[in-house]
């Protein structure tokens, strides 16, 4: 797999190895007759080592400029770089980037970085340096948010905090799509905006006009500001979290203050029970229910009675925007579950759009385990 460009080595293919390997330490991969294979990160796991070059390299801070600003090349190709409209965008996205292990987003005038391992961890100086000198002034901080990540894998880590912040740096809203969004990278989920669904929240202004809408999982409020701005006549956000909903509110607020638009923190199984109203179109965009393969069987019941809810309770001629975020989970699979939602619910369904994530979260055709995005929109009769 690996002379096919996929860039996970699995322990059970390695015959052998030196043993003063430390966890993220720069390894190169060779064939059992000494043919170069790839360069990437050791751990000790599964997944041995992860690929970060196919080619020889001394992971120099060129090495990673030039990764990084390639990414960057493709963003700019993609027109999300200086676009006056949207200025939040993943820079890179894992293996999708050919950088097995980090992310990247940019918010506006700042960088978020997660790594997931601990080397790239060891490379965060010469990332760093990499973005200052891609973005120059246009860069007024960089904050690294991966102390979560790496704590999992119990490693000994430095807590999130600034990179980088010029006497410039405040800060201030993103634009997306024309909209405002208050971004909470510090203490919100993931890098502080679920930026992945910003063509699926466009989709929604499709068929919103005029709707009875309700937003569940519903975070920072992205999916219910893109209905109030399409027309939609009544709006309903639920999560869990309290903070989410303040900031669902808040982000609801700077757009459209006199929105006909109400919060409800509580959970989203709880809501659909005591609710009496009857929705034209709902979102079900959940967390991750499987994170790993161990956790899948559970995930599918979870997946299939929230998408029961959706259909059961939905207006005739209602329209189900759904979704999993579960790596673990393809998009088959997903709609295995959905089918056995819909049929559970004893309502004629049709799938108006098949969705994935978007272009800027890009999948490399050697790695499809990256497609982890995956939703469906459906007309119930």
């Amino acid at each position: 797999s690996v002379q096919n460009f996929h860039p996970w080595i699995f322990s059970g293919a390695v015959k052998s190895q030196p043993k003063d390997i430390a966890e993220g330490d720069i390894v190169e991969v060779f064939t059992y007759d000494d043919r170069y294979l790839g360069t990437g990160h050791f751990h000790k796991g599964t997944i041995l080592v992860r690929i970060i070059s196919f080619e020889l390299t001394d992971c120099s801070e060129l090495f990673w400029e030039n990764k990084i600003r390639q990414a960057y090349s493709y963003r700019k190709s993609i027109s999300l770089v200086n676009n006056t409209t949207t200025n939040a965008y993943r820079l890179i996205n894992a293996e999708g980037d050919s950088l097995p292990g980090l992310i990247i987003d940019i918010y506006k005038d700042v960088a978020v970085i997660q790594l997931h391992t601990l080397g790239m961890a060891a490379a965060i100086s010469h990332i760093t340096t990499a973005l200052k000198n891609i973005y120059g002034k246009q860069l007024n901080a960089i904050y690294n948010k991966s102390f979560e990540a790496l704590q999992k894998q119990n490693q000994a880590v430095s807590p999130n905090d600034f990179l980088y912040k010029s006497p410039s740096y405040k800060p201030d809203f993103i634009i997306e799509n024309g909209y405002r969004f208050s971004i909470d990278f510090v203490e919100g989920q993931k890098t502080g905006f679920f930026l992945d669904q910003r063509e699926n929240r466009k989709l929604i202004s499709q068929y919103s006009k005029d709707k009875k809408v309700l937003n569940t999982f519903c975070y920072s409020g992205g999916f219910s500001v893109y209905a109030i701005g399409a027309g939609a006549k009544l709006v309903h956000s639920v999560d869990s979290s309290k903070k989410a909903v303040e900031q669902a509110n808040e982000n609801v607020a700077a757009n459209f203050p006199a929105a006909n638009h109400e919060s409800f923190a509580m959970d989203v199984f709880s809501f659909f029970k005591q609710s009496q109203e009857k929705y034209d179109l709902i979102v079900l965009d959940p967390p991750a229910f499987a994170k790993h393969l161990s956790a899948v069987k559970n995930a599918m019941v979870g997946y299939r009675n929230l998408n029961y809810e959706g259909i059961k309770n939905i207006s005739p001629g209602g329209i189900l925007f759904t979704f999993s975020c579960s790596q673990a989970i393809d998009k088959d699979l997903f709609r295995k579950v959905v089918f056995q939602a819909a049929s559970q619910a004893k309502r004629t369904v049709k799938i108006m759009h098949q969705l994935s994530q978007p272009a800027d979260h890009p999948i490399s055709i050697y790695h499809p385990e990256g497609e982890y995005l995956k939703g469906l929109v459906l007309y119930v009769e």
